[in-house]
């Protein structure tokens, strides 16, 4: 089967202080990082990003420019992968993430689910709370045990996820869009080391994990 990946860099990095994705880690972007794993399971990689990049493409093959929230991102990365069966959709700001991880999902479909996604067990008690005034209020506790906190790169067979997308529908995530149509979503054992970069002390972490590696 055929793998193309689109790697989401469109992001502003408000909460980073700037464009994230394209901070140094390690005398390369932190996108240039995320191109070079999905490359590792992909033939083709699309590479989306903001309307005033000014880079030289971070080693994707092809460079589009995303839209105004996540999902329209994606869907113009989507219009550049061609027939490929399978597609791998990988946010920039996880540089981190193996070339087993995106093995992984990958094989998850191919095997027959219509999306794989990477998660993480929960540690932490969670509780689900309400507004009570000016309070916030607990509601419940969840059962932790039947939650997994989800990360990127995630797989899903190319006609499903372009079905996901068909109604130009926003979600946090494709797996939620796909979740919608009814779709299989398989869960696959995630990576601590996946760590996404939203503020400047994710960047020093991530450093410390490459030079471990």
């Amino acid at each position: 089967m055929s793998v193309a990946a689109v790697v989401v860099a469109a992001g502003q990095g408000q909460r980073f202080g700037g464009p994230k994705q394209f901070a140094l880690l390690n005398h390369d972007t932190v996108t240039a990082h995320s191109v070079r794993a999905a490359r590792s399971v992909a033939e083709r990689v699309v590479l989306v990003v903001p309307q005033n990049y000014q880079g030289n493409g971070e080693g994707a093959d092809v460079v589009v420019v995303g839209g105004l929230t996540r999902a329209a991102s994606v869907r113009a990365g989507l219009e550049q992968c061609g027939d490929a069966d399978v597609i791998v959709v990988h946010d920039a700001a996880r540089p981190m993430a193996t070339s087993s991880l995106f093995s992984s999902v990958v094989d998850a479909v191919t095997a027959g689910a219509d999306g794989a996604i990477p998660g993480i067990p929960i540690s932490d008690t969670v509780k689900r709370i309400r507004p009570e005034g000016t309070l916030m209020v607990v509601d419940a506790t969840v059962e932790r045990e039947e939650l997994v906190s989800v990360q990127t790169p995630q797989a899903f067979a190319r006609d499903v996820l372009i079905r996901a997308h068909a109604n130009g529908g926003d979600a946090t995530d494709d797996a939620v869009l796909v979740e919608a149509l009814g779709g299989r979503v398989v869960v696959v054992a995630g990576e601590v080391d996946n760590v996404k970069i939203t503020v400047p002390g994710d960047l020093a972490r991530a450093a410390s994990i490459e030079l471990r590696r």
